[in-house]
């Protein structure tokens, strides 16, 4: 009797899952690229960049994610910029996410030891030379672990995304609830268990990535 009620909930929450997958997958692409920009441009010898991306990123850093929701969700059409739920949950994560994992770009840049620059002087590189094949591939194997950790902390923040209706895995597992009072434990249980499998690729990913980071640096 468990099972099939198990069964009967399946369908709807993996719709949602499929919901989640793709606000967690492109949040995932546009946080990375806003991590990146971020964390070169609070390196930059220049020092109005560096205030920019510095002040940018503290604010994102600095306010909850669920009030950014909000903000571009309720509070954009008042400035005549009306985005969907998926644009506005995307556009909150991304930008979050974006601006912690910039730390881990920027942490990464600043512990490539300084003999490394000197060298690319030396073999008279530009700026943006050393940058690219000196500093950031030693630097990225340093950064593998907080992404990683970032990416499942990110697929845990998508869940607030139904709090701007957006119809993911935590609002199908709300609207079960409330259809189906008497059976919160199996809808729980499922939706805990659905989370769990969506983080195991990221997990397993991860780990890979950092071994095969390891695996070049004992090679050279």
């Amino acid at each position: 009797m468990m099972i099939d009620t198990y069964l009967m909930f399946l369908p709807e929450l993996l719709r949602g899952a499929w919901i989640t997958i793709k606000v967690l997958l492109l949040s995932a692409v546009f946080a990375f690229l806003f991590a990146f920009a971020a964390g070169l441009g609070r390196v930059s010898r220049f020092w109005i960049i560096r205030f920019l991306m510095g002040a940018l990123v503290e604010l994102f850093r600095g306010t909850s994610l669920l009030v950014q929701m909000f903000f571009f969700y309720f509070a954009l059409p008042a400035f005549g910029m009306e985005l969907s739920p998926f644009a506005a949950g995307v556009l909150a994560l991304s930008l979050n996410y974006g601006a912690y994992a910039s730390e881990i770009v920027r942490g990464a840049i600043l512990s490539v030891p300084g003999g490394q620059t000197e060298a690319g002087i030396a073999l008279n590189m530009s700026r943006w030379q050393r940058m690219r094949l000196v500093i950031l591939p030693q630097a990225f194997r340093l950064m593998l672990p907080g992404f990683g950790n970032n990416a499942i902390e990110l697929l845990k923040g998508t869940s607030l995304v139904s709090l701007v209706t957006l119809a993911d895995l935590t609002f199908q597992g709300r609207i079960l609830k409330d259809n189906y009072t008497g059976d919160q434990v199996e809808i729980f249980t499922l939706l805990l268990l659905l989370y769990f499998v969506l983080a195991l690729p990221l997990i397993f990913g991860a780990r890979w990535l950092e071994k095969r980071a390891a695996k070049g640096v004992a090679a050279r």
